[in-house]
């Protein structure tokens, strides 16, 4: 009853019985002082128009940009993303090899899809597709590694200098810096360098220096002598000898005053490096000074 005769009376709209009424009860005199103190209230000047300019202008700053696309020409973008994505796929994954690495002072054994094995010396890389070995039995080299090759099975061994065919056999090949070196220990196998073919039969040698072939010496065992620990050089230049000697023993050789192109011919070990750097300098007349992982070749007058 009251809060009808409130709305009322803040309206204007009570009788003259009800207003009398209103004015009895307990609460009209509150109302009438809220009433009294309200219109002494001032509200701030506001302008409607400005605010709603500011308003538009803060949407404006703090809105996202947004850009749109033709929604068929969107489509054709990402389908020909996606066409991209799929064929690049399948493509790489056709034609990826499998790669084996060695590091310095590091061996590997591999065995290939045909049950053939690699045995890497090191410092040395090979690669070849497992997907494809059937179709593509190419296996690519850099460095050295022995390969046993399984009973009736071929493939064949590429290297930037030339290519060896196999023919069910047992063989060494190592290609370095201008150095290309095949042994064939067991069967046959067929070197072609610079265009030309040369078949090696067991107990014969291939060898290539700065792109020159040179006369080979046979082997004298039945497998790389680096298998049994061992580097053996006869009649190479220095410089490879020293090479291989960083390689096996993970030591950085320097030289001062040596003639890297004189022939070394020896064995060194490749397990011992202070009996390695002896059988080195010994039959080469140089010295060496060893400084934890860094040796220094040099000649007799060299510091």
């Amino acid at each position: 009853m009251q809060e009808n005769y409130l709305a009322k009376w803040l309206n204007n709209e009570l009788s003259e019985t009800e207003l009398a009424e209103f004015k009895k009860s307990s609460e009209f005199a509150s109302y009438q002082r809220l009433l009294e103190v309200s219109d002494t209230l001032k509200a701030p000047d506001f302008d409607a128009e400005e605010a709603w300019m500011a308003l538009k202008n803060q949407r404006v700053l703090h809105s996202p940009k947004v850009v749109q696309l033709h929604p068929f020409r969107n489509f054709l973008k990402v389908a020909a993303a996606i066409a991209i994505i799929v064929v690049g796929s399948y493509f790489y994954l056709n034609s990826l090899n499998d790669t084996i690495v060695t590091q310095y002072a590091e061996n590997k054994e591999v065995l290939l899809p045909d049950t053939s094995k690699v045995i890497l010396n090191a410092d040395s890389e090979i690669s070849y597709s497992v997907k494809k070995w059937e179709d593509n039995r190419i296996i690519s080299l850099e460095g050295e590694a022995f390969f046993k090759v399984a009973k009736g099975k071929r493939f064949t061994v590429a290297t930037k200098d030339g290519i060896v065919t196999v023919y069910g056999t047992q063989f060494n090949v190592e290609h370095r810096r201008d150095f290309l070196e095949v042994t064939c220990f067991e069967g046959l196998v067929s070197v072609t360098f610079k265009g030309e073919e040369t078949k090696l039969p067991a107990g014969t040698s291939f060898l290539a220096i700065k792109g020159k072939v040179l006369k080979a010496t046979a082997p004298e065992a039945n497998m790389p002598a680096w298998m049994n620990a061992e580097s053996s050089f006869k009649s190479i230049p220095l410089k490879y000898v020293l090479d291989e000697f960083e390689r096996q023993h993970n030591i950085k050789v320097k030289t001062e005053n040596i003639d890297l192109e004189q022939l070394y011919t020896g064995t060194f070990s490749n397990t011992d490096k202070n009996l390695a750097l002896q059988s080195i300098s010994v039959p080469s007349r140089i010295k060496f000074k060893l400084e934890g992982n860094k040796v220094l070749f040099y000649v007799e007058n060299a510091p």
